[in-house]
């Protein structure tokens, strides 16, 4: 089952993201993912806005294929980077519907 890693980050040092931007893609990759997006166009359009500098949404084949990318040894240094210039928040979700009332989404 497809699995969602979203990233909400906000910059609060940002001499981490050249390198963090120019070579975590590989490690995603690595694990089956593909980034859908990563963008710091962030436009809120219904309730009170997050400090969020950047939005990134990766795909995966399962969540343990997003686990597996969150906990590669080789991910430790990117991630304390991004974490010691950010306040990040990593969420996973599934591609279910709660509700199961949308046909093409398996029931949640």
């Amino acid at each position: 089952m497809t699995a969602f890693l979203i990233a909400d980050i906000k910059m609060t040092d940002d001499k981490w993201v050249p390198d963090y931007a120019a070579s975590v893609h590989d490690l995603v990759h690595k694990h089956g993912g593909k980034y859908l997006s990563r963008s710091g166009n962030v436009k809120t359009l219904e309730g009170t806005p997050l400090e969020t500098s950047l939005i990134a949404i990766m795909a995966f084949p399962s969540a343990k294929a997003a686990e597996s990318f969150v906990t590669d040894p080789a991910y430790v240094s990117y991630a304390t980077a991004r974490r010691d210039g950010s306040e990040s928040r990593f969420q996973l979700i599934d591609d279910t519907d709660l509700a199961g009332t949308i046909p093409y989404l398996v029931k949640g």
